[in-house]
């Protein structure tokens, strides 16, 4: 996808999203502290305009983690991160469902293991498609690996260990959309920041319990 002097972008209606989604979570105040926090001040009261331009940098999302960590402490910027990632979904859902083509009656009828495929390889078209992210799935018998070889979420960081939790959270909750409210264990096992070649989710596609 075409960038401006060597930077990367998300379209504006996910930078949106994710702004919103963080609301839901630490309030309309919470989300002005973290942007005051990361010099995006820029943001208050005029989130991104509702359309797919590409306009916000790579660096104001992997900011807005840095943020949520500052205010609330490694470990509760961690939980608000996981947190946001899981609502995002709901946003998402309501601004990509036709792309996603996933809400037909003829996908809801389809096995588990043929839904978290085609809902796996749907989500990452939808990155590698309207976003400068870029995703890369690769499938075994019992695991999903989800590699972002271009993540806006840990940016310009370094880190002693994985930090791309909003990703985390929502996978583990587009896996709960898909499989009709089951969970199932999601943990990044490698970051771009703390050194890796890839930010890299794992999935075991067996569901818990």
């Amino acid at each position: 996808m075409k960038t401006s002097a060597g930077r990367y972008f998300y379209p504006n209606r996910m930078g949106r999203i994710i702004l919103l989604a963080m609301e839901e979570v630490i309030g309309r105040n919470g989300v002005n502290a973290v942007l005051n926090l990361t010099a995006l001040g820029g943001y208050i009261g005029n989130y991104p305009a509702h359309n797919p331009d590409l306009k916000i940098p790579f660096e104001h999302i992997s900011s807005l983690q840095v943020g949520l960590e500052k205010a609330y402490g490694p470990r509760g910027g961690r939980g608000l991160a996981l947190r946001t990632g899981r609502a995002c979904l709901k946003y998402g859902l309501r601004e990509f469902g036709p792309e996603l083509g996933l809400t037909d009656l003829a996908f809801r009828l389809l096995p588990l293991s043929a839904k978290l495929k085609a809902g796996g390889e749907a989500f990452a078209a939808l990155f590698n498609q309207f976003t400068d992210q870029q995703v890369r799935l690769e499938w075994s018998e019992k695991q999903l690996l989800w590699h972002i070889e271009r993540c806006p979420l840990c940016w310009g960081r370094q880190t002693d260990g994985p930090c791309c939790h909003l990703a985390v959270g929502l996978i583990q909750e587009a896996l709960y959309w898909l499989s009709g409210g089951r969970n199932f264990m999601v943990e990044e096992s490698s970051c771009v920041a703390s050194g890796d070649s890839a930010c890299t989710i794992v999935v075991e596609t067996t569901p818990m319990g």
